[in-house]
């Protein structure tokens, strides 16, 4: 099959083009003009996040698609239609809920209970605290302990979170960032405590720090330090985790941030070109840590764009890594992907609404070929999900994968022209904004500047103009609302967990050996002023029992903490 410039036959011949594109032209000016002055459409423009939406798609729309180059067959680069050639015909996707509060004996039996329930991977949710590199004791965390994930402040607390779970079995998600290697060496020393070598671990740590610059804000070191630490860990599990995901390079939360389809595709990408530049230039081979790098994106109500923004994913990343990177393995061309569904579409308004959302958006990940999948629960816009909450949310995937016919074949929107010209309209706009990325010196240059974050803020303000004006309908917000209708809150953290979980802590420290762990303390801030690997000396205080606090504590002392520019 030939390119797109027509040097070389193309799925569509000429002759055809030229015909169709006769009928087409007399279509619009005739039925379509008759119709159109009877009954104007129901508005000026049609949009995506990221494109003007046409009235009709023909092959004209994507006349120069060539198979082979473009699509594939799945399992085959470049990708376009799946990772496996089988997908799920052969097994469903990694069923997983976001799960985690208070203290780690809540969140042990929260999580056996979801595995009971047929859940098939965990997922930990931190507490803010932990996500910033606080204990529980500390003057800053106070308030916020257990509130929106679980108080992790050393190992004897992750050794407690997977009491009972057998972690060579189970595979686990943690979204964690600035202190990713600290949590990743907990789990690592709650494997041993269990008998089971970190060469069996199965899962993922985020470690994605460059995008709390930009849309999230638990960030802890300047980017550097930070692209640092990412960089250790991903070298540090080449060669001592080699199950592990290394890297969940995050779309999801610029897109919660408010950044288009086509934006997160370009600046997770972007963000994904720092962090492999900077483990090559730990002497890793492209190859060596690649096929381990994974992914979350975003899943949000637009469905035919949803679908096809994970083809243009896939295909995207596959040229990338064999075009800049020169990468040889297949699996490093694989994007594999988590998703979860779009918490900043869950409404507090007509909280039942939201099954609906979840729903479809679950559909559209699914039809568009994830690996992994997380439903936000009904509730979640009024508070931490209750156990019903989280239990439709499993059975919602349980149904779609059992029950509506989508995981029965390969790709089932392929070959759609409207999906085949999203695809390709949202690679072309992706790699456009990652070309200003570059333009700006890189991700950390865009971040440091404040260019990336002003340029999700400006399209958050777009949508969220079209939504005051109604020109963006919300169902029960801006339109079929309900008169009066008052969201009520309906799950908190109970206060006298968060008393238990300073009890813990005070515990711990009163019978650990201090001496030992100010020692370890010490030889990390030593390794972090030379250029070593940061993860040996970690583990080692974390297997002291050192506190997430005094680690990052000893990595603020040289690293120092990140201020961020004003955004305008």
């Amino acid at each position: 099959m030939g390119d797109a410039n027509g040097s070389q036959p193309t799925l569509f011949s000429q002759d055809a083009l030229s015909e169709l594109s006769r009928r087409v032209h007399a279509w619009e000016e005739g039925p379509l003009a008759k119709t159109l002055q009877r009954a104007p459409e129901r508005k000026d423009a049609f949009t995506t996040t990221s494109t003007p939406v046409g009235r009709v798609y023909t092959p004209l729309d994507v006349a120069g698609m060539d198979y082979d180059r473009d699509l594939g067959l799945p399992g085959e680069y470049p990708f376009t239609r799946g990772v496996q050639p089988t997908m799920y015909r052969g097994r469903f996707w990694t069923m997983r809920q976001y799960a985690g509060f208070g203290t780690a004996e809540e969140s042990n039996e929260k999580f056996r209970y979801l595995l009971s329930q047929g859940q098939t991977g965990l997922s930990v949710a931190f507490d803010l605290p932990s996500q910033l590199g606080y204990d529980s004791d500390d003057p800053m965390a106070i308030a916020e302990v257990g509130q929106v994930g679980v108080a992790i402040d050393s190992l004897y607390d992750m050794e407690t979170l997977f009491a009972d779970i057998p972690l060579d079995e189970v595979s686990t998600s943690m979204t964690i960032n600035a202190p990713a290697g600290v949590m990743l060496a907990m789990y690592i020393a709650a494997a041993e405590k269990q008998g089971v070598s970190s060469e069996k671990l199965m899962g993922t740590v985020q470690n994605d720090v460059l995008k709390e610059y930009v849309a999230r804000g638990t960030y802890i070191f300047p980017p550097g330090p930070s692209v640092r630490l990412a960089a250790d860990l991903i070298a540090y599990c080449a060669r001592h985790v080699p199950k592990w995901n290394t890297i969940s390079v995050s779309g999801y939360h610029m897109r919660e941030a408010g950044a288009t389809a086509a934006q997160e595709i370009g600046f997770t990408f972007a963000n994904a070109c720092a962090y492999m530049d900077a483990a090559i230039e730990r002497g890793l081979e492209i190859d060596d840590f690649a096929p381990r790098i994974s992914w979350i994106f975003n899943t949000h109500n637009n469905f035919f764009e949803e679908i096809a923004k994970y083809r243009a994913l896939r295909r995207l990343w596959a040229k990338l890594l064999k075009d800049r990177y020169g990468a040889n393995d297949p699996r490093s061309m694989m994007l594999r992907t988590h998703t979860q569904t779009g918490g900043s579409t869950l409404m507090a308004q007509q909280p039942e609404n939201n099954i609906v959302r979840a729903t479809a958006q679950s559909m559209a990940a699914v039809i568009g070929g994830v690996q992994s999948l997380a439903l936000s629960c009904f509730d979640e816009a009024l508070a931490l999900p209750t156990d019903d909450a989280q239990r439709i949310a499993l059975r919602t995937q349980q149904i779609v994968a059992h029950e509506m016919g989508v995981a029965d074949t390969v790709d089932p929107m392929a070959g759609s022209y409207y999906v085949e010209y999203l695809t390709n309209e949202l690679e072309r706009l992706a790699v456009e904004n990652m070309q200003q990325v570059e333009s700006q010196g890189g991700s950390v240059a865009a971040i440091e500047s404040g260019w990336m974050q002003n340029q999700i803020a400006e399209a958050s303000w777009e949508h969220q103009k079209n939504v005051d004006a109604g020109t963006e309908v919300v169902v029960g917000v801006n339109q079929f609302t309900d008169a009066g209708e008052q969201p009520q809150a309906i799950f908190s953290v109970d206060r006298r967990l968060v008393e238990h979980q300073l009890k813990r802590l005070a515990h711990h420290r009163e019978h650990r050996d201090q001496q030992r762990v100010e020692k370890r303390l010490e030889v990390l801030k030593d390794a972090c002023r030379g250029t070593g690997n940061l993860m040996p000396p970690v583990l080692d205080a974390v297997r002291e029992y050192a506190t997430l606090g005094e680690i990052c504590g000893a990595l603020r002392d040289v690293f120092g903490e990140y201020r961020p520019p004003t955004v305008i």
